[in-house]
């Protein structure tokens, strides 16, 4: 009997091993071992919607010197001879292109930005006029490391690639006008993209485009636009796409201020019955369009787009950009397979232009704004969370490197008691908790 009672034993004890072994396995996996990369949740994602789930994909990468890479759909992994690092194409920063300054382009750009005046005439009496005057009094109440540069500076470029990648975030999403369309207080630029895509490209950063409103933007222009787009640069190493799980691989676009162009119109671009539409053909990509209030869901889901996103970082500034809501605007989305991708901020002061608008100002209280917002994001488990921004200086939203800086007219904003990374570093340590957070979620 003792003899039964001690085989029996033994032969627990070995199949709880084996339980506990398989488990640790499982636990281990990857999304790249067999797990979707996909937050649960997004349901059947589609193109066109017609079934296609999409997730982000990899192109070939050419890689710093010194450095190796394991390249995933959703990330690189780097060794360096002291460390491992990755970068992130789910975690994804809105870039801006449109500085200048006399060196490079003989004279400043933006950083002169005019103080715009109010619409009320009344309020508009009792505020500053006039233009900054760089390079002492620049357009923003913070002041950049690198000073007011140029876009077009080589050096600048390296250095914002440098930084984008220490921040982890592994798409750069560029604000784009098409050839000689510019922005009301700036110049045409889209002859940068190409330096911009190149200089990307070395760090393994992937590009997408934020198309801007411009006058005379309609369905009929954005098809121009989409197809220039993807004829100049879909062929180029840091043009980014999302794959299906279907094996489609197709490029995503954010189209900011989508909701002044009616939905009919839209449809007829988006839709795959529409008279001029994009689907099926060699232009059809993944949609994004600019929730701000809350009946534009209604009107992005009857244009056919196949998302929406939030941009603005003043958490309250609107029904889109307002936390509390994001919750229904997911569920919303994942009811009718739209992708939601909600704009996380550090902080947002935009009185250096808009010097009336002090009450939509959020204060970054030494980053913790900034870790509220994106952790409001991740709390509805998205599949790509949006950074707004790498470099928007005029409404202060930036995480690109700031310096303390005072002058005879200004006292400027800065990133103390904490140095001027503070900001890439909370990205690169969201974005590793945001990466860790879907593996949980995939188990």
């Amino acid at each position: 009997m003792t003899r039964l009672r001690k085989k029996a034993f033994i032969a627990l004890f070995l199949f709880t091993l084996f339980i506990f072994g398989t488990m640790m396995g499982l636990r281990t996996l990857k999304p790249s071992e067999g797990f979707s990369d996909l937050a649960p949740g997004m349901g059947e994602f589609v193109g066109e919607r017609g079934g296609d789930r999409r997730r982000p994909v990899s192109n070939d990468m050419v890689v710093s010197p010194g450095q190796s890479h394991l390249a995933s759909d959703t990330k690189v992994v780097f060794t360096k001879s002291d460390r491992d690092y990755s970068i992130f194409y789910d975690v994804q920063i809105f870039y801006y292109l449109w500085y200048g300054n006399p060196q490079m382009d003989g004279k400043y750009i933006h950083w002169d930005h005019v103080l715009v005046p109010h619409w009320d005439p009344k309020i508009a009496a009792s505020h500053a006029k006039g233009r900054h005057t760089p390079p002492e009094d620049i357009a923003s109440s913070f002041y950049p490391e690198l000073g007011p540069y140029s876009s077009r500076d080589p050096a600048v470029l390296e250095s914002h690639m440098s930084q984008i990648e220490a921040a982890a975030a592994g798409v750069l999403v560029l604000s784009w006008y098409p050839p000689g369309i510019a922005d009301n207080h700036g110049e045409p630029c889209e002859d940068l993209v190409p330096a911009v895509m190149d200089a990307a490209h070395r760090h393994s950063i992937k590009v997408a485009f934020h198309i801007q409103p411009y006058k005379g933007r309609t369905d009929l222009s954005m098809h121009e636009n989409i197809k220039y787009i993807i004829d100049k640069y879909g062929n180029h190493g840091a043009f980014y796409r999302f794959r299906s799980t279907k094996g489609r691989i197709l490029p995503l676009f954010y189209i900011y201020d989508s909701y002044l162009t009616p939905p009919e119109a839209w449809a007829d671009l988006l839709h795959p019955a529409g008279t001029h539409t994009l689907r099926g053909t060699p232009y059809d990509g993944v949609f994004l369009a600019l929730v701000v209030e809350e009946r534009h869901k209604h009107d992005i889901l009857a244009g056919g787009f196949d998302g929406m996103y939030t941009y603005f970082a003043s958490n309250g500034f609107s029904f889109g950009s307002s936390h509390q809501n994001w919750k229904a605007v997911k569920d919303f989305c994942d009811g009718n397979n739209l992708l939601f991708v909600p704009s996380a901020g550090p902080g947002y002061v935009d009185t250096a232009v808009r010097p009336w608008n002090n009450h939509n100002t959020r204060n970054r209280v030494n980053g913790r704004y900034y870790e509220t917002s994106l952790q409001a994001a991740l709390s509805v488990r998205p599949e790509i969370v949006t950074i707004t921004s790498f470099n928007e200086w005029h409404e202060g939203t930036q995480i690109e490197k700031a310096v303390p800086r005072k002058t005879v007219t200004r006292l400027y904003l800065d990133y103390q008691p904490h140095r001027s990374d503070l900001y890439l570093e909370l990205t690169r340590k969201w974005a590793e908790h945001f990466n860790k957070e879907k593996d949980k979620w995939l188990m």
